[in-house]
C-alpha cells in the first residue's frame, strides 16, 4: 500500500490523539468522577478515529485527483461529520436516556478536540502548499 507522508503523519497524530484523549477521558470519568462514567464511552474515540481515517483517505484522493476542490472537501467533510454526529447523539439519547447528559458533554469535548486537530492539520497542509507554490514561482523567475 502506497502511503503518502501527509496521510502517514495525519494517521500517526490521529492515533496518538485518540489514545491519549481516550485514555485521559477514561481515567477522568472512571477514577476522578466515577458517577459520570457510562458504558458507551469507548465508542466515542472509536467513532472519531474511524471518521478521521475516512477523512484522510478522501483528502488524499482529492489531493491527487482534484487539488482545486480540497477546501470544498474540507467543508463537506465537516458538515457530514456534524450531521452524522447529531444523528448518533439523538439515537444514543433516545436509547440510553440515563446517561444522555454525560454522553453529550463527553461527545462534545471529543468533537471540539478533533475539530481543532483536523482544522489545524488542514491549515498547515494548505500553508505548506502555498509556500511550495511561492518558492517554485520564484525559482522559475530567477
Amino acid at each position: 500500500m502506497n502511503m503518502s507522508i501527509t496521510k502517514r503523519n495525519f494517521l500517526s497524530y490521529l492515533t496518538i490523539l485518540t489514545l491519549v484523549g481516550g485514555g485521559l477521558g477514561a481515567l477522568v470519568l472512571h477514577y476522578l468522577e466515577p458517577g459520570y462514567y457510562f458504558g458507551g464511552y469507548p465508542l466515542i474515540p472509536v467513532y472519531f478515529y474511524i471518521f478521521g481515517v475516512f477523512y484522510i483517505y478522501m483528502f488524499d484522493a482529492c489531493r491527487r485527483h482534484a487539488p482545486d476542490k480540497m477546501v470544498m472537501l474540507f467543508l463537506v467533510a465537516k458538515v457530514l461529520k456534524m450531521i452524522i454526529s447529531v444523528f448518533l447523539l439523538i439515537i444514543y439519547c433516545v436509547a440510553v436516556p440515563d446517561s444522555a447528559v454525560e454522553f453529550l458533554l463527553t461527545f462534545l469535548a471529543f468533537y471540539l478536540g478533533y475539530l481543532i486537530y483536523e482544522s489545524w492539520f488542514f491549515f498547515v497542509f494548505e500553508w505548506n502548499q502555498k509556500l511550495k507554490k511561492k518558492s517554485k514561482k520564484y525559482e522559475t523567475v530567477a
